[in-house]
């Protein structure tokens, strides 16, 4: 009787025992094909690079476009999901612990769920039990968003055009039903402007959650870096209106016969050029709005309505052929358009393209610092030169006629090298008094300039003369340009521009209502559909806001009793920093903080190694100083060369002259080119200032003679001290030498006290801070190959005992 009742129960262990082994088998056979390693042939310890290389490698072999085999679109999209996971650490993590290859059967589940939790993340169920796709479509991938990828390039891009995205996830009936509607509307809108993004809730949390979405599907906008939810019925003409209602109002506006004059005239006032688009559709035209919103900061736009019978008068005036879209682009000349364009299937890139060409007026005013940036750009090695000329008027009606006939030069000589634009001295006098060296002028003037560095460095010419907008001054300024394109070293004199006024800058407020007001649509939007997670930010926003305003009013209230108190001076504060100032050496001409160049100096064991052993190609740059001259000179130096440090090869020396004296001597009458004329340089017993720029592979060496370009040093030095007696500052104007500055201003000293030795050291700094006035002109055609090369038969020594530094 026992064995009867216990061979049930052995048959039904048997047959658990043969199901979960079918069971199990069909796991270990399926489970290998969903495996990412597998699939991109990678071990489980591969690196990313590894990752990447096998990736490339195996989308090469099975892209459909290249490989016929029926399966090879399947194999493409599997490589490329699994390359999806491995790349990404949280999705490859993910796999790592769960091994599934989607993520949202991992998330949501906690260790404390025991033995159901473990169950569900082993178990594994076929797709096509549920009827869902085996992957992803592969159309949908190209719009796949990552969270690195939308900060970086979404958010920005979402300043040029508006951004559509769907939020989904995998295992999502809603997001299947929606499909169709979602594909016809981005084969609409993608044509003409509109972004388009995928975001993958489950792969993507720390993106979804950045976008405020928390349930599948979301469909939400991205215009100016701000995200607004779409709430109606998921349907194509729902879509594109949403995609209107992002777009900022009155972008466009609507011209007909009876303003298009002030319309066009609106150039003088804001400093763009005008576009008409011509269109028998009533409505602005999606299109021709995302164009307008692309370019809204350098373009004005107009629509005209061609059905319209009003109209007809304008349509007559400019020629208009009604059975086809015409845009006309207007610039100074409101009569005649600058240009034209008419097609009758207008695509996006044409539009784009021709809005893009003329972007800028013939001679636009600099009204801030980034029109500068684009009009005038800096100078690279690798491009051609390009000069801006610019002319400093007035805004009376006196300098009106002075400024249409700079118009009409500017027009008459147009050319890629030369941009021309004009500014008002009034708008921007720190501009201004940089060019013209702090003189006030009451007639306009021409200045021709080339930038040479971001930090506003330029070197620049004024013409003389000024500018009346006569025969003979275009005929000057026609001469200068004719001379500058013919030698670039034409321009003598350089100056550090500082930044531009922002003349735009009372639009700010109005730019500000704008955006007050679309966070307050936003706010009723999140209260009408009750998005309370979404709205929690600004709202927070808001009363921080507040709470910082009371709390600034009440602390303002406390504290002004004691702001009454007078406050004790301290009277020694002052002898000290005059101390202070006499001790430490002139900085008349202290260069910024970032002018840091690594600097040599050539001694018995450096110059072997930087001179007589140089590499092949490079070049070593040697200032000459005294011990004197040394603080001021490398400062001016490292101000010069300072935008050619980056050159790999180049290198920065200095020697001292007082400790190798004969140095210099010796190189000189080693020099292979003497019959050029170098006598005065040998005669000289003074080489402090000279750079040099010596290969020591090819023994050869260019040479820059200090040139004084500067105020008069005694003159400097007698306004920096008014208190010397009358018979020391006459002697110190008729000292021109430096030599001879240098000896009255230690006879001075003795005679005149610690006053007058102040000021001998004053005017010596200044004259040979400035011998260095031309070194960065001297560089520039360094650099282009055009200085004279001076040939030896071997370096000299630094220790004169020994002759040539190698035979």
């Amino acid at each position: 009787m026992v064995i009867k009742m216990f061979r049930p129960q052995s048959r039904i262990s048997s047959v658990l025992l043969v199901i979960l082994f079918i069971f199990g088998e069909h796991l270990v056979k399926s489970s290998p094909e969903n495996d990412p390693y597998k699939t991109l042939g990678v071990s489980k310890s591969a690196s990313q690079t590894e990752i990447k290389k096998a990736y490339k490698h195996l989308a090469r072999e099975w892209h459909p476009d290249k490989n016929k085999d029926p399966g090879a679109e399947d194999m493409f999209i599997k490589i490329t999901k699994s390359y999806e996971i491995l790349s990404n650490e949280e999705r490859r993590a993910n796999f790592d612990r769960y091994g599934q290859m989607e993520d949202n059967q991992a998330f949501g589940h906690s260790q404390q769920q025991g033995y159901r939790s473990s169950f569900h993340n082993s178990f594994y169920f076929d797709e096509s039990f549920f009827h869902f796709p085996k992957s992803r479509d592969f159309a949908d991938s190209k719009y796949l968003l990552h969270h690195a990828q939308f900060n970086s390039d979404v958010l920005p891009d979402s300043y040029r055009r508006p951004y559509l995205i769907k939020v989904t996830s995998d295992w999502c009936f809603a997001c299947i039903h929606i499909e169709p509607v979602w594909r016809e509307s981005v084969q609409e809108l993608e044509p003409l402007g509109v972004g388009i993004g995928i975001v993958d809730m489950g792969y993507e949390r720390r993106l979804a959650s950045q976008l405020g979405a928390h349930r599948t599907p979301s469909i939400l906008g991205v215009v100016n870096g701000r995200f607004t939810f779409f709430h109606q019925a998921v349907v194509r003409e729902n879509l594109r209106q949403f995609i209107e209602d992002l777009l900022p109002q009155r972008m466009v506006e609507k011209v007909t016969d009876k303003n298009y004059q002030s319309f066009l005239n609106g150039w003088q006032s804001e400093n763009k050029p005008s576009v008409l688009l011509f269109d028998q559709v009533p409505i602005f035209p999606l299109m021709y709005k995302l164009t307008a919103f692309a370019f809204r900061d350098y373009v004005r736009f107009g629509y005209v309505d061609q059905g319209e019978k009003y109209n007809t008068p304008l349509l007559r005036r400019f020629n208009i052929n009604t059975h086809a879209p015409t845009m006309l682009l207007f610039k100074e000349d409101t009569e005649k358009p600058a240009d034209i364009i008419q097609a009758r299937g207008m695509k996006r890139q044409i539009m784009e393209e021709f809005v893009s060409n003329n972007k800028f007026l013939r001679v636009p005013r600099l009204v801030n610092q980034q029109l500068f940036d684009e009009l005038c750009p800096v100078k690279q090695f690798h491009r051609r030169r390009k000069y801006c000329v610019l002319l400093i008027t007035g805004e009376d009606q006196a300098f009106v006629p002075g400024n249409e006939a700079f118009l009409q030069f500017a027009t008459a000589n147009s050319k890629e090298v030369l941009r021309f634009a004009y500014v008002y001295q009034r708008q921007q006098q720190p501009l201004c008094q940089a060019l013209l060296q702090n003189h006030a002028v009451l007639s306009p003037q021409v200045v021709i300039l080339e930038r040479r560095s971001p930090a506003g460095k330029v070197m620049y010419r004024s013409v003389i003369g000024g500018w009346n907008g006569s025969e003979e001054d275009k005929h000057r300024l026609y001469e200068q340009l004719e001379l500058l394109q013919r030698d670039p070293a034409y321009l003598t004199s350089d100056a550090t521009l500082p930044e531009l006024n922002n003349e735009m800058a009372p639009m700010f407020l109005i730019q500000w209502m704008n955006t007050a007001y679309d966070y307050f649509l936003q706010i009723y939007d999140d209260i009408l559909y009750s998005n309370w997670r979404e709205m929690m930010p600004i709202l927070s926003l808001i009363f921080s806001a507040l709470f910082i305003l009371f709390g600034t009013v009440i602390i303002q209230a406390f504290s002004e009793s004691g702001e009454d108190k007078p406050q004790k001076a301290k009277p020694r504060e002052r002898p000290k920093a005059e101390e202070d100032d006499s001790s430490r050496p002139t900085t008349s001409s202290r260069p910024p903080k970032k002018d840091f160049v690594e600097v040599t100096e050539l001694t018995d064991i450096t110059y072997t190694s930087n001179l007589v052993k140089l590499r092949p190609g490079h070049i070593n740059i040697v200032l000459v100083l005294s011990e004197a001259s040394k603080n001021a000179l490398l400062r001016k130096f490292a101000k010069e060369v300072f935008s050619f440090s980056g050159t790999q090869t180049l290198h920065f020396s200095f020697l001292n002259a007082d400790k190798h004296r004969q140095w210099m001597p010796a190189l000189l009458a080693l020099t292979l080119d003497s019959a050029q004329g170098h006598s005065d340089d040998e005669e000289s017993s003074d080489h402090t200032g000279y750079v040099l720029a010596l290969n020591g592979y090819k023994k050869y060496f260019c040479l820059f003679r200090p040139v004084f370009t500067g105020d008069d040093a005694s003159e400097a030095s007698a306004a920096f001290d008014s208190s010397s007696s009358s018979s020391s500052s006459s002697s110190r104007r008729k000292s021109r030498s430096r030599s001879r500055s240098q000896t009255r201003s230690r006879s001075h000293s003795r005679e005149d006290g610690s006053g007058s030795r102040r000021a001998s050291s004053r005017a010596t700094s200044l004259e040979v801070h400035h011998k260095l006035d031309r070194l960065g002109l001297w560089m520039e055609r360094l650099m282009e190959g055009t200085l004279t090369r001076l040939r030896v038969h071997a370096w000299p020594s630094l220790d004169p005992a020994h002759g040539s530094a190698e035979s």
